[in-house]
């Protein structure tokens, strides 16, 4: 399938996209407003740089090399795009009015020919996995140069662009550069076609994750509001449907060893929040919920964390973290959120999207990979019963992030060498 393909195609199942639009608002209020971004209809301005990040990950490891650019190149003016509601807040809560920001239109022909007209980047850099090939099309076509930054390619996604290579490949080699986060990733890229010149390993943005004192004072001082310093309290983070009911069967037999430990439960997508507040109740557990200030006591078993932007918070006031989406065929979140703050990391086998990095954490014991709820439990409970054990996985995790640091300047490097070019 070619790019002209792919955009009939597209323009075929547009009505689907206002029926996924009005699924999503039925569930989260925060997809009721904004349509008119969604399909480019809103007036933007031009900027000399278009940044584009998917979501709040992909935000937050974007947002410091955002900084650099801003401060090493004041006049520039910058378009931040997302195409989720936590991506947004987090591009206003970190950037506010710095930067023009929008969601990223839907890739319907039209609507990204529009939406590239009115933005008129010199430059656009892309996080991660995010490329779409009309956007990326219109992009070069009117003569911006494309990065794709902190780039991951997992081999599953390899196998993907390379079934789709009548559209994916020329999208790929039309690409300035590519910052790749591993050897295995710019390996990957090469063996697609990508001109081996273009590809640059840099290591990955989400290893220099900065968590000021500021979040764990914060994170402190929410546990001492729970009256749970003494308490085992571990973090089921990024959680989705399908991992809910796992979660708490874990909890249920840590109870068996620790009837004063404490989960929190903190669902992926907002929608997602009562359904998760749903299946607590449903296993007889005592819930709080976040959203609605419900206190905090001695027989509250579980906290759902139905708040947005706490999860890095809600890292730093546990004692240990599950990271969610692998243990469902999702491919995971980002273990070095957790490791970040020194907590000891516990992730299913379905963990694709950050193999590279869990490698790395399992290889210096910060991380174990568990294949069901028991397995999650008798780890948990075996770092809280063995504090030398404990101290050596928490001192792992913090060690495996300073060892890797040094990306955001790579990368920072490459998108300059663009941006002079510009």
């Amino acid at each position: 399938m070619n790019r002209r393909l792919y955009s009939a195609l597209l323009y075929l199942i547009s009505p689907l996209l206002l029926v996924y639009l009005a699924m999503r608002a039925f569930k989260s209020a925060d997809y009721r407003s904004r349509w008119d971004e969604r399909f480019g209809l809103k007036s933007v301005k031009a900027t000399d740089l278009l940044l584009h990040s998917v979501s709040m990950g992909e935000t937050i490891a974007a947002i410091p090399l955002i900084k650099q650019i801003m401060a090493t190149y004041p006049h520039l003016t910058i378009t931040v795009t997302t195409t989720s509601p936590t991506g947004s807040a987090e591009v206003l809560r970190a950037l506010g009015g710095k930067v023009q920001h929008c969601y990223l239109p839907f890739d319907l022909a039209w609507c990204s020919r529009r939406f590239v007209k009115q933005v008129a980047p010199k430059t656009c850099i892309i996080m991660e996995t995010e490329l779409w090939p009309n956007l990326v099309h219109y992009l070069k076509k009117s003569g911006a140069s494309v990065v794709l930054a902190n780039a991951r390619l997992s081999q599953k996604s390899a196998e993907g662009y390379q079934k789709r290579h009548r559209l994916s490949l020329p999208m790929l080699q039309s690409l300035d550069a590519i910052a790749a986060q591993s050897d295995s990733a710019a390996t990957r890229f090469i063996n697609l076609g990508v001109n081996k010149g273009k590809v640059a390993v840099c290591g990955s943005l989400k290893f220099d994750i900065s968590i000021d004192q500021k979040r764990i004072d914060a994170a402190k001082a929410v546990r001492a509001g729970w009256q749970a310093e003494q308490r085992p309290v571990w973090v089921a983070g990024s959680v989705h449907p399908g991992e809910f009911e796992l979660m708490l069967q874990a909890h249920t037999l840590l109870l068996q060893r620790y009837p004063e430990a404490l989960m929190i439960l903190v669902p992926r997508h907002p929608e997602q929040f009562d359904a998760a507040a749903a299946a607590v109740e449903q296993a007889n557990l005592l819930v709080a919920r976040r959203s609605h200030n419900q206190a905090v006591t001695a027989d509250t078993q579980v906290i759902v964390g139905d708040t947005m932007g706490e999860l890095l918070t809600l890292y730093a006031a546990a004692d240990q973290a599950f990271v969610g989406g692998t243990l469902i065929e999702s491919g995971g979140h980002n273990p070095l959120e957790p490791a970040a703050v020194g907590l000891p990391v516990m992730v299913g086998p379905h963990h694709w999207n950050f193999n590279e990095i869990a490698e790395l954490l399992v290889a210096q014991g910060a991380l174990k990979v568990v294949e069901s709820s028991a397995q999650l439990a008798q780890v948990l409970e075996d770092l809280f019963t063995d504090k030398l054990a404990y101290q050596s996985a928490s001192d792992a995790s913090k060690l495996v992030i300073a060892q890797n640091r040094g990306a955001l300047e790579k990368q920072f490097a490459l998108v300059e060498s663009l941006l002079e070019k510009a």
